[in-house]
């Protein structure tokens, strides 16, 4: 499709928040007979031509898994590279972030992450907090589930000073309390690599998000396989556990 032509219909079908679970990069280099690191190293560097696509097609947010609260039962190796790479694209890549006008924000615990993970994941916060275009929010050391206490822990600790009360507390004060409060729930999950599961990625924001499942390893990930998932979101009926009027 013309991409001018698929860009309209992107923003009269209101695609606006784009979630991927970006899955398949060791498949992807066993499969050439490389190590795991290198479909990791392949992986991370696809970012920046999804961000170039998605602000082709004015997608307003990315929200990408790039490590789990489970990855860490990993081997040691792949996770400590997994990191490395990650403070490497940080840092290589954010003029070209800065030049798409995107915005990078994360969610997940950096707490625990290496130092200079940390001061790339910092910088790249910064640097990028006055521009206003596309969010690119990466999940790190994230996980739903531990999302979902932090949110509680923190409402219970609002509430017992006084700032909440009970009658305050429903689904929306929820959404307030985790790390998307400024962004608007995902319309679209892709999730590459042929799983077919969500793997403790942001649960309470999908309720109503629509699936799109591909067997493409996410090194493969390119412009063509975005527009597949995105023109079969537009062929959905998306009700909201309503009916829509014929």
């Amino acid at each position: 499709m013309d991409q001018e032509k698929l860009k309209n219909l992107v923003e009269e079908y209101s695609l606006e928040h784009i979630a991927i679970i970006m899955d398949g990069n060791g498949r992807w280099a066993q499969k050439r007979g490389e190590g795991r690191s290198q479909g990791h190293k392949m992986g991370i560097e696809q970012v920046i031509d999804l961000v170039k696509n998605a602000n082709k097609l004015n997608i307003k947010a990315l929200s990408l898994y790039a490590f789990s609260t489970e990855n860490w039962k990993r081997p040691d190796d792949e996770v400590f590279t997994l990191f490395d790479l990650l403070s490497s694209f940080l840092n290589r890549r954010l003029k070209e972030l800065m030049e798409e006008n995107v915005i990078v924000q994360v969610m997940g615990d950096v707490s625990k992450l290496p130092f200079l993970t940390r001061q790339a994941i910092s910088t790249a916060i910064k640097q990028t907090s006055s521009n206003d275009g596309l969010v690119l929010n990466i999940g790190i050391n994230y996980g739903s589930r531990d999302e979902l206490k932090k949110a509680l822990l923190d409402i219970l600790t609002d509430y017992d000073q006084g700032k909440i009360s009970k009658e305050d507390i429903d689904t929306e004060t929820l959404s307030k309390y985790l790390y998307t409060k400024n962004l608007k729930d995902p319309d679209l999950l892709i999730r590459t690599g042929g799983e077919e599961r969500l793997s403790n990625f942001m649960l309470h924001q999908m309720a109503y998000t629509e699936f799109y499942f591909t067997d493409c390893l996410w090194p493969d990930f390119n412009y063509d396989e975005l527009e597949k998932a995105i023109l079969e979101y537009l062929s959905r009926d998306r009700r909201f556990g309503g009916l829509n009027e014929e």
